[in-house]
């Protein structure tokens, strides 16, 4: 089988979102298939700056096709237009959108969106068309940026859409409907994502199957190490991400302070990833910036439980991680995907205000045998269900029949 994977951008230094998730499924199903990731030049998603070469390379074993984005994003005018169509509030708080005004969104206004949000890259798009029978299958990652919405059209009898959607309202836009209803089958991540499409595009939603993703689990984990190489005494409540608004992560400070202030606890929160804002200056924030996963591993492994204060997941892998790890999670409750993932798993606590976050946060410091038995309920619901062998079984099933259709068109 030959399949492209598409996705805006691409690298070893991506830990998280569709980039992660687009690595981890290619390089599993490279293992059955001939696999070439399609994607741009850039690795910063707020500016696109190109910072890697044009054409083909290689990583991990899976050959990387990379074209040059022809513009970066302009952060002030890219703000001016998501004001525009989905009004003021969508500057500075990511899901504030007024979704009548996102749906009657001017064409020629919605298209510029779309280009200054970027990835800017004809040359990736007309690559796809020249290249529509060279490969049996092309999966398209994250459905809101430029390389998928311009070029999924282009291939769409051989496209599989991992649309990687959040409720931050994008998807209201009339650019994306016709995306949805396009691709021969969608991946989706969660039930809740599903959902939330169909209430929003209707009976013409492309079918497809809830899937997900798994991870590259490690073969040993070294929480003393972790604790060792770090300074970290004591216990610890571990994020691992990007530090940004649009995960959350201001309102974790203020919650997390005020929790060690008003109840006395020594308990830390150590945070692993790149940071886009600042970090307040406090012994109670353990700011570590991006590591490399087997770091990650041990961090986990060294926690006292993991903490995902987004409100806009489609799917969450380091959630999942958590729970190999068997470690028990804290969730905004906010967020649909994240609270009926702990439901369904029975892995997870959630919070929806300060008392409730207070409240669950004690019960997980105090209750040692609470997160013992939540921790193993965490790993059985990802052995079940996002297992490497489950995942690929899956997509193996959806890409079958554009396989079976692309031999006869070539026989």
């Amino acid at each position: 089988m030959r399949l492209a994977f598409v996705v805006q951008r691409y690298g070893a230094s991506i830990a998280g979102g569709a980039e992660y998730h687009c690595r981890l499924v290619a390089e599993r199903l490279a293992r059955r298939a001939r696999v070439e990731v399609i994607t741009t030049c850039a690795s910063d998603y707020l500016t696109w700056a190109n910072c890697e070469p044009e054409g083909l390379s290689e990583l991990n074993g899976v050959a990387v096709r990379r074209f040059a984005v022809e513009r970066p994003r302009d952060a002030v005018r890219f703000a001016e237009l998501t004001a525009r169509l989905f009004g003021e509030p969508a500057r500075t708080e990511p899901g504030r959108v007024d979704v009548e005004r996102a749906r009657r969104a001017a064409p020629a206004d919605a298209e510029r969106w779309l280009e200054e949000q970027g990835p800017f890259a004809p040359g990736l798009v007309r690559h796809l068309a020249a290249s529509r029978r060279d490969h049996d299958a092309f999966v398209f990652f994250s459905y809101r940026y430029y390389p998928t919405c311009r070029g999924l059209p282009a291939v769409a009898e051989r496209a599989l859409l991992v649309p990687t959607a959040e409720d931050d309202g994008a998807y209201h836009l009339p650019l994306y409907p016709p995306l949805f209803r396009a691709p021969r089958a969608i991946v989706f991540n969660s039930v809740e994502e599903r959902e939330m499409l169909r209430r929003a595009v209707g009976p013409s939603l492309a079918g497809g199957d809830v899937v997900g993703v798994g991870s590259e689990v490690p073969a040993r984990m070294d929480a003393e190490g972790f604790r060792r190489r770090h300074g970290i005494d004591g216990p610890f409540l571990l994020y691992v991400g990007r530090v940004d608004l649009n995960k959350g992560c201001p309102q974790l400070f203020e919650l997390f302070l005020r929790y060690r202030r008003e109840t006395g606890s020594r308990l830390r929160l150590v945070l692993l990833g790149q940071s886009v804002l600042p970090i307040p200056n406090d012994a109670g924030l353990v700011p570590l910036g991006f590591k490399p996963d087997q770091e990650k591993w041990d961090a986990l492994s060294a926690s006292l439980a993991f903490v995902m204060p987004s409100r806009f997941e489609s799917l969450s892998i380091a959630t999942l991680e958590a729970w190999w790890a068997e470690r028990p999670v804290l969730v905004n409750a906010k967020c649909d995907v994240l609270r009926g993932q702990c439901k369904r798993s029975n892995a997870g606590l959630y919070y929806a205000s300060y008392e409730e976050f207070r409240e669950a946060l004690a019960l997980l410091e105090s209750n040692a045998d609470l997160r013992e038995r939540m921790g193993r309920k965490g790993r059985a619901y990802y052995e079940a269900n996002y297992a490497g062998n489950v995942i690929e079984t899956k997509y193996l099933a959806l890409l079958e029949p554009l396989r079976a259709a692309s031999a006869r068109l070539t026989a």
